[in-house]
């Protein structure tokens, strides 16, 4: 079975958390499920809902979707909530259930061992002060990888409202303070995630040129056109860095139609895979599910529906070495220079 890494899920911030070890009744991912679906390794999410809207509404009204921005939450409220989150990832790993992955020899003993690989990321950085002083500790904690935001403004950026048909182009861009989280980030060796970055921001990022480009959990915007969606011009700036971008499987950024419907076929995220790679080339591809924080097809169903996509993109013409790349060898690689290791 080819292993697969994934760069995006919110399994660990779920009710059942607790669960995660032994198998849960719902959701896309837990332990028994990532070994049947060959899930080897991921990102890791440590997410904070805005209190009062931890769920996402998804109406919509003549084919258009929009969601008002989420209001900015503080760093009291985050530090909490994300410090629990790492514990629940901490304590699993003590248990010897995964193993948190600080470096690429990390994350290839990890492979060897047949042991879940972990990447501890923050979704959206309100756990952490303007001054950065709290990003070093994270680091030591763990931290390899950092969304500036979410889909909500905060200290750093602005992410972008989730809407349908528009532009990613929301907004302004980083502030002083999130020019200096990216640089800091580059510095330490903490992967950034644009993922939910506003397309100002996006460019601010990119003219830093700290580290190769990365959008963990995004889709193409040309087939897409949702505000969390790639254009092709930032898809060609990713290339152009080295970097990457994870093609997400949440129904809203894949359809042509935005429709948060799980009825959609797996040829869905196969035609975005597609896109990206003949566009900016194989290499610059890969997975990016956002298991338990989306809709997802029904057609995959959870983390042990992998293989079916992965016999999906061989039957849309990719070579072994093609898949073997998409599934994991690009997020090595990728990583790899991020961690500058």
């Amino acid at each position: 079975m080819i292993p697969v890494f994934d760069g995006h899920n919110d399994a660990i911030t779920r009710e059942d958390a607790a669960d995660f070890a032994t198998g849960r009744d719902g959701g896309h991912l837990d332990l028994p499920r990532a070994r049947a679906g060959g899930l080897a390794g991921g990102i890791f999410a440590l997410f904070t809902p805005t209190p009062g809207a931890d769920r996402i509404d998804f109406d919509r009204g003549g084919g258009r979707m929009e969601v008002e921005l989420a209001a900015p939450i503080g760093p009291e409220i985050a530090a909490a909530t994300t410090s629990q989150a790492a514990g629940r990832l901490l304590g699993l790993e003590r248990d010897g259930k995964l193993r948190i992955v600080r470096t690429i020899a990390d994350l290839d003993a990890a492979r060897e061992d047949g042991v879940l690989a972990a990447v501890m990321h923050h979704e959206g950085a309100e756990a952490i002060d303007p001054g950065l002083q709290a990003l070093e500790l994270w680091y030591a904690a763990g931290l390899r990888s950092l969304g500036p935001v979410w889909s909500r403004p905060n200290a750093f950026a602005h992410g972008v409202p989730f809407m349908f048909p528009a532009s990613p182009d929301t907004g302004p861009g980083l502030t002083a303070a999130g020019r200096r989280l990216v640089r800091r980030c580059a510095e330490l060796g903490i992967a950034v995630d644009l993922s939910h970055l506003n397309e100002a921001g996006f460019w601010d990022v990119a003219r830093l040129d700290g580290a190769p480009l990365i959008a963990s959990h995004s889709g193409v915007h040309a087939l897409c056109a949702s505000t969390r969606n790639l254009t092709d011009a930032q898809l060609d700036a990713i290339a152009a860095s080295g970097g990457l971008v994870g093609i997400v499987f949440a129904a809203p950024f894949i359809r042509a139609d935005g429709a948060d419907d799980a009825d959609t076929p797996l040829s869905t995220i196969v035609a975005h895979i597609r896109y990206a790679a003949d566009r900016i080339g194989v290499e610059h591809v890969a997975l990016g599910s956002d298991f338990d924080g989306a809709t997802v097809p029904d057609e995959l169903g959870d983390v042990a529906g992998l293989p079916r996509l992965l016999d999906a993109l061989a039957a849309a013409g990719f070579t072994e070495d093609e898949v073997r790349a998409i599934a994991w060898d690009n997020w090595r690689r990728v990583l790899a220079a991020a961690w500058r290791a």
